[in-house]
């Protein structure tokens, strides 16, 4: 027969270490979920100064954009998101309604009730990635010039998949150099950065290799758009081993959307021609962590031509 057996808190067993725990207490600190941290000033120092390098490496001609934390839900959705990732959207909501309708949420808080129930979504999202809000603006602007658009964005971004190791946050900093044109300007754009990414990994002492990837994409039909993704090799990624060799972490990505979003937001040519995209992605705070990882968190230990890559006295 079963027998139910009750465990007591100190009964449970604790969750395994992470190969990256020992750095926690140097980069971060704890604010009650996991995944979502309040940064230190060693930590933040280094997010700066690989900023600064990868602006180093802009190419020219291409326009900056800083963009917030939240977008428009109208343009995530009709840029496909939710189809694809709707288990990691983060959508922004609110206490809509009369002051009665407020202030009685606020009295089954105080009463030990649920206030969430009366919430109501606002017309914003959390940002999933910094290089979406930019397609509806380059398509504002009418046909592409020739040779296309380059864009620099960066963003605080979003996604939810809740994990306590610090390579896996929820709330992250991207930074993304994005091409709008012909296949060709798109193709030859990825190929620059591929090369130019690893010369910057390599300056910054990290080994890594170069593999072919493909998005998180949801559910069945997800699986099979993830198979088609590395079969037309349109992602490939830039992994560290912070971990293990087998499991390594994907802190660069260099993506070729074809014509999706050309064709979602009529980007066209001077002839009317739809335009492809594609980007580079660069997971700050991965690349972060992955520097301390290496290197260590005393930063005066580190190698020389680290040091004067990133500035360091």
């Amino acid at each position: 027969m079963n027998v139910a057996v009750r465990t007591t808190p100190s009964e449970i067993a604790p969750e395994p270490a992470d190969a990256l725990d020992h750095l926690a207490d140097a980069l971060f600190h704890k604010m009650g979920t996991d995944g979502v941290y309040a940064r230190t000033a060693l930590y933040e120092d280094m997010v700066e100064r690989l900023a600064a390098l990868i602006t180093r490496h802009r190419e020219p001609g291409t326009e900056v954009m800083r963009f917030p934390p939240v977008m428009n839900r109208g343009q995530l959705e009709k840029s496909g998101y939710l189809k694809s990732f709707p288990n990691l959207l983060g959508c922004v909501c609110g206490l809509h309604g009369t002051e009665r309708e407020i202030h009685s949420a606020v009295g089954r808080f105080d009463a030990g009730g649920d206030w969430t129930s009366s919430l109501s979504p606002a017309d914003l999202v959390l940002s999933p990635a910094a290089c979406y809000p930019v397609y509806p603006i380059a398509a504002a602007r009418g046909p592409l010039p020739p040779g296309g658009l380059r864009f620099d964005v960066a963003a605080d971004c979003f996604r939810r998949e809740p994990s306590r190791h610090l390579d896996r946050l929820q709330s992250f900093r991207m930074r993304e150099y994005v091409c709008i044109g012909s296949p060709d300007d798109v193709s030859g754009f990825r190929e620059r950065w591929m090369v130019r990414a690893q010369t910057i990994a390599r300056d910054l002492g990290l080994t890594f290799r170069v593999d072919y990837a493909s998005d998180p994409f949801f559910g069945r039909v997800g699986q099979m758009k993830a198979v088609s993704q590395v079969q037309q090799s349109l992602k490939s990624e830039l992994l560290v081993p912070l971990r293990s060799e087998e499991q390594p972490t994907a802190c660069m990505s260099f993506n070729y959307h074809r014509d999706h979003f050309g064709t979602t937001w009529n980007i066209v040519d001077a002839s009317g021609q739809l335009a492809h995209t594609g980007c580079v992605a660069f997971g700050m705070d991965r690349l972060a962590v992955a520097m301390f990882h290496t290197h260590g968190t005393d930063i005066a230990r580190w190698p020389g031509g680290v040091r004067e890559m990133l500035g360091v006295r």
